[in-house]
């Protein structure tokens, strides 16, 4: 095992790892084009805001020759998916920059299905989405059966763990399941996420915020996607963790999960952050 394998091995790594990429964040302040949906634009742009990165909320297509290079990474998002949105979605992702997509209930229909596959083809760093998400996009399949439930999860993110890795390595994108742990995975390599609360399931879009987050993380660290994502992942769910201790429901928890990101300090991130090296 060479030291780089040995290093990433170590909970402590990763713990500085992720501090290091924050900070990053904190001091570029990269800037972030979202083409996102209609229900998480407000929850994302304050998280990127909270986390040092600054948002862009920019979807008409004859923005994107000029706008989109001159950004740091692009977040594409297709909860709100509209025939409209497409062609700025493509061409955003056609601009050179890193970009990262979340397949937001990717089964529900043929055109979502269709939509989610041709934006894969067209090659992001990152894709993160829920269990069921990521199988439907794995087996090309819409949903069929009357256990589907629209954005949410009907599978544990262990469920999805082969399929993530095979789809990572179809597609050479790392794929990204959310759950009670995270995994995040190069079709190779897998890493494990275990920060957060089940309350934050209770507030609309945190999983589209977290993948706005990733793509600010990815614009620090394009060269190792995998490392970038698995960090944004476990810093969100460690300030979901401190904004919990304050809460008394979902609306309080929204509120103090972006004020405890935007808090977040050294030895809080390099003691708390719960990532793991998966065999």
């Amino acid at each position: 095992m060479d030291d780089a394998a040995k290093e990433e091995r170590d909970p402590a790594w990763w713990g500085r790892r992720a501090w290091s990429l924050l900070s990053a964040v904190r001091a570029r302040a990269p800037l972030v084009q979202c083409i996102t949906n209609l229900v998480s634009m407000d929850v994302a742009a304050n998280a990127l805001l909270a986390a040092g990165a600054s948002p862009a909320m920019v979807h008409s297509l004859r923005e994107v020759p000029d706008f989109t290079p001159r950004c740091d990474a692009v977040y594409v998002n297709v909860g709100t998916l509209s025939e409209d949105w497409l062609p700025s979605m493509r061409a955003a992702a056609l601009a050179g920059r890193p970009w990262v997509l979340d397949p937001v209930a990717a089964a529900a229909s043929g055109f979502r299905m269709e939509a989610c596959l041709e934006l894969l083809a067209l090659r992001p760093a990152v894709v993160r989405g829920n269990a069921s998400e990521i199988l439907a996009l794995a087996n090309r399949s819409v949903a069929a059966s009357s256990n589907f439930k629209g954005a949410d999860s009907s599978h544990e993110s262990v469920d999805a763990l082969e399929a993530a890795k095979a789809l990572a390595l179809s597609t050479g994108s790392v794929v990204a399941v959310s759950g009670a742990v995270d995994f995040i995975t190069n079709g190779e390599q897998v890493v494990g996420a275990s920060n957060g609360v089940p309350m934050m399931q209770k507030i609309t879009a945190t999983g589209c915020a977290v993948t706005a987050l990733i793509a600010a993380f990815v614009a620090i660290e394009p060269s190792d996607a995998l490392v970038a994502a698995a960090c944004a992942l476990a810093i969100f769910g460690l300030a979901g963790e401190i904004g919990m201790e304050s809460s008394k429901g979902p609306a309080s928890l929204r509120m103090h999960l972006i004020d405890a990101l935007y808090c977040l300090d050294k030895e809080t991130v390099t003691s708390r952050v719960k990532l793991s090296l998966r065999p």
